[in-house]
């Protein structure tokens, strides 16, 4: 197997003990201290996620590096876009690093490398790990997180963030040092990438904010995170039951779309270049479902389903969402691989008001019926460190502000 390239030198440490020991305490909020340093005006939390502007600080402070200048477009309202490097390695299986690094387990695993600097095909049904461009170089009480961009998972490509030293999947510890990889699967179709694809973001977490259910509770009354689009209680927020987590449920009545409740891929369909947005026909690879005129929707396990959630969901300014992925108190069924909503989706600030969650939808093992209105997943939501600059929907950058039900960027729309 060719020679893995080994990390280059990271940025120094110069100034970062200081640093730490403002970012040492909880207390810098009602102190009103600045927990970064410098002249900037403090935010409004020292704990929770990082929003846009602060990224972009810390990219000038070289917390967040890459091998290639970070373009303007890759900050998400408060998350980075994270770019696949020039080399895929085809490994017999997926794994994480534990004590060691990626490349150790690669120099075990890897079956062959490919340059895919100007293009390179992804076989579904295969696992490769991908250096990313960027790397971390993170302070004391600083932790990162990543999760599939909204396309990657409306695709059914298996993306999943490692690091050197890693004991979980998408999870970056406290004061990480090092390169960042992807590991990617495609589980429907063979998918093509280039040098400088993007398929998962990161966000970065300050300090270990605790989200209760009580804390949800309270959004709930005030922000209405869930919301009816019933035409004749659109735009109210329903009485919702929220332990661990705000409960999303399914539609399969269709409703507001005619009839058609999702979308099913379609097996043995042809190529879909990552990079391509409205360029393919969606009939040559996905169906139309319809409401079932009687009873549930039986998923299939060799099947993958975009289904969209009865409720509106909104996710207020100074906060963030994410989908809890699998719950087998619900059934034996996958939904969301993307799982993190940005803030001001689904918000009128932004334009998003009546947006639903799009499901990415799998079964497990066995054939599982879904009837409508059932829970289908929970949203954790969380705040920010301060509200973002920019939100979710602003601008020209956002492909999902206002959905329904709505398959990836890359197909143009499937009649009915």
């Amino acid at each position: 197997m060719p020679a893995i390239p080994e990390q280059p030198p990271l940025a120094g440490d110069t100034g970062r003990d200081l640093a730490d020991e403002r970012l040492s305490s909880d207390d810098d909020d009602e102190a009103g201290l600045d927990p970064f340093g410098g002249d900037a005006p403090a935010p409004a939390h020292s704990t929770g996620i990082v929003p846009s502007q602060d990224l972009r600080a810390m990219v000038l402070r070289k917390e967040i590096f890459a091998l290639a200048p970070i373009a303007d477009d890759q900050f998400q309202p408060a998350s980075l876009d994270l770019r696949l490097g020039a080399t895929a390695y085809r490994v017999r299986a997926s794994f994480l690093p534990g004590k060691g690094t990626v490349k150790a387990k690669l120099d075990e695993l890897a079956m062959h490398a490919m340059d895919i600097g100007a293009g390179g095909v992804l076989e579904k049904g295969c696992v490769y790990i991908i250096p990313l461009l960027e790397g971390l170089d993170l302070r004391h009480r600083t932790s990162a997180m990543g999760n599939p961009k909204s396309s990657t998972g409306r695709l059914d490509v298996f993306t999943r963030l490692i690091t050197d030293g890693g004991t979980a999947f998408d999870q970056v510890r406290e004061q990480y040092s090092g390169m960042l990889y992807a590991e990617v699967s495609p589980r429907t179709f063979s998918v093509l990438v280039r040098k400088g694809s993007r398929l998962s973001q990161l966000r970065v977490r300050r300090g270990r904010p605790i989200a209760s259910d009580g804390f949800m509770r309270r959004l709930q009354e005030e922000h209405g995170l869930v919301q009816s689009v019933d035409a004749d209680h659109a735009g109210t927020a329903p009485n919702v039951e929220i332990v661990n987590g705000v409960p999303v449920r399914v539609d399969l009545q269709g409703r507001r779309s005619g009839g058609v409740i999702g979308y099913r891929a379609k097996s043995h369909a042809g190529l879909v270049d990552i990079d391509r947005v409205g360029h393919y026909d969606a009939a040559d690879y996905w169906e139309a479902v319809r409401a079932p005129a009687r009873g549930g929707l039986i998923l299939d396990p060799a099947e993958f389903y975009i289904l969209a959630s009865q409720e509106a969901v909104r996710v207020p300014p100074g906060y963030a969402a994410e989908m809890i992925a699998y719950d087998t108190l619900v059934g034996e069924f996958r939904v969301h691989y993307a799982g993190f909503f940005d803030p001001g989706f689904g918000h009128s600030d932004a334009g998003g008001e009546g947006s639903r969650a799009v499901l990415e939808v799998r079964s497990y093992e066995v054939p599982f019926v879904l009837e409508h209105g059932q829970l289908v997943g929970r949203l954790a939501y969380e705040r920010l460190t301060s509200v973002p600059h920019i939100l979710y929907g602003q601008g020209a950058r956002s492909s999902y502000q206002g959905q329904g039900i709505k398959l990836s960027k890359h197909f143009r729309p499937l009649s009915a």
